[in-house]
């Protein structure tokens, strides 16, 4: 599947007609909202919480160079290695040296968002290093050779009865000839396979949920504990996150923990919170003979410089998508991208350019619960709302849009002639709906009247009502 974010459009509405997809959308939703909801209301200091992290970061944000290096010299301190990458070429020639460096021939991986950013599994796959995603969901969707629907719930798009013909026509060439169907036996298969990767494998890459400046630590939360297996049993583990997953201190990681899991997937805390610093010491019993870390860059910090900083603040957890009426009908390969959802819409104009991506941040509706449950107190809708101005000053949207929307605006400008037309439009719109009450056709909202009705006006104009209401009854 290729990564396409200008055929938002087209993918969008072959998502509409997958109706497995659909289904599946459903359930995550209802499952999602409500388990957030009663994690929090357990958690009555929720907010203050969220405000407190959202000042961390921002102080981060003022901050980047000395907590990154910091960072790095902690690291050093402690055995481990890190490694500078201004862009996704450099992170993957970075990671394939290392790999060489141990003659590795297989690679276990953690579930990792950043390695999708810049495209490490087919890079490693083409220079002769096989990549073994542990993570259930990473594991189904590599079987599918599709990229991830979500951040947190990669193979989210699919169903259990997908899910049990994919693991049938992989396994039954393991020693799996027979199809299972339920969730315990699909978790078990995936298990007795991947057990022994594990165990084989030359190299562990995982990602970061934060990397700590006051000790070099790298933090990750998993609820299947492939992360720690992935981390362990390798003689190198490699860990590649973006800059902007520092935070200064361990109280500072707590704090940002008790948000996290809750925002994410509505529990207390993940099953697996692993903290780890530096490769393995005299008398561990397990562990790598080498640490590394990539420091991945990538346009972040051209962000730093821009009103679109607040994006910065974003810790992965999903809750936007979770909660965003597009992204619930539509899927996340809609997206075409690395990142889908609210922030995706954001964060995927700086990666691949807004000439691309100029159609996601107008993949929204601007309803705003994105932004009620980011714990990061980030301004998605107006953040998207830059972008539009962006993309319609730089001419990337259709003239016949910007042709309307000057017409639009010149006639705002003039009140007067506003209200005559609204006068004159309303009683026109009404005799069209023929009494029905709504549309389903109307010129220039063919987008809407495809799926759904538009409602005709009824009664008088919300600013007729309104002045009425002020003129005193005498």
């Amino acid at each position: 599947m290729q990564r396409n974010p200008a055929a938002f459009n087209a993918n969008a509405a072959e998502a509409l007609r997958n109706a497995d997809m659909q289904s599946a959308l459903r359930a995550a939703e209802q499952g999602f909202g409500a388990k957030r909801r009663k994690s929090i209301e357990r958690l009555p200091e929720f907010d203050a919480l969220c405000d407190q992290a959202a000042a961390i970061k921002d102080h981060v944000l003022d901050h980047l160079d000395v907590y990154l290096e910091r960072f790095e010299a902690q690291v050093f301190a402690t055995g481990g290695m890190v490694h500078w990458c201004e862009d996704a070429q450099s992170a993957r020639a970075k990671i394939l040296a290392l790999c060489q460096s141990v003659n590795a021939r297989t690679v276990t991986k953690g579930k990792s968002m950043v390695s999708e950013e810049i495209g490490l599994n087919p890079f490693l796959e083409a220079n002769n290093i096989r990549p073994i995603e542990t993570d259930l969901g990473e594991y189904i969707i590599q079987l599918a050779d599709e990229p991830p629907s979500h951040i947190i719930g990669p193979a989210l798009h699919k169903t259990k009865d997908q899910v049990s013909d994919l693991f049938h026509d992989h396994h039954r060439k393991l020693g799996f000839p027979h199809r299972v169907e339920e969730g315990e036996a699909l978790v078990g298969e995936a298990r007795a396979i991947l057990r022994e990767k594990y165990l084989s494998a030359d190299v562990g890459v995982t990602g970061a949920n934060f990397l700590i400046a006051e000790t070099g630590s790298t933090v990750i939360v998993t609820n299947e504990g492939n992360g720690d297996m992935t981390q362990i049993f390798p003689r190198m583990h490699i860990v590649l996150a973006s800059i902007e997953k520092i935070v200064p201190t361990l109280e500072d990681a707590a704090t940002f923990l008790r948000v996290l899991a809750r925002s994410a997937t509505g529990q207390e805390m993940s099953v697996y919170t692993t903290f780890s610093t530096g490769p393995k010491r005299k008398g561990d019993a397990d562990g790598p003979d080498q640490f590394h870390v990539v420091l991945l860059d990538n346009g972040r910090s051209r962000m730093l410089a821009t009103s679109q900083r607040e994006m910065l603040r974003c810790i992965r957890c999903g809750a936007c998508m979770n909660h965003c009426p597009v992204y619930m009908a539509a899927g996340g390969h809609a997206y075409g991208a690395t990142y889908m959802g609210p922030m995706g819409s954001v964060l995927t104009p700086h990666f691949d350019g807004l000439a691309r991506a100029q159609a996601l941040p107008f993949a929204s509706t601007f309803c705003g619960r994105c932004e009620s449950v980011c714990p990061m107190r980030i301004p998605l809708p107006r953040l998207m709302r830059e972008l539009r101005n962006t993309a319609h000053d730089a001419r990337l949207t259709p003239a016949r849009e910007r042709l309307w929307l000057r017409l639009w605006s010149w006639i705002a400008q003039r009140p007067p002639l506003y209200h005559r037309l609204a006068r004159m439009g309303l009683p026109l719109l009404g005799r069209l709906a023929r009494g029905r009450g709504r549309f389903a056709w109307l010129p220039l909202a063919s987008g809407w009247t495809r799926t759904r009705d538009f409602p005709a006006p009824q009664g008088k104009s919300f600013i007729t009502q309104w002045a009425a209401r002020r003129t005193p009854e005498k």
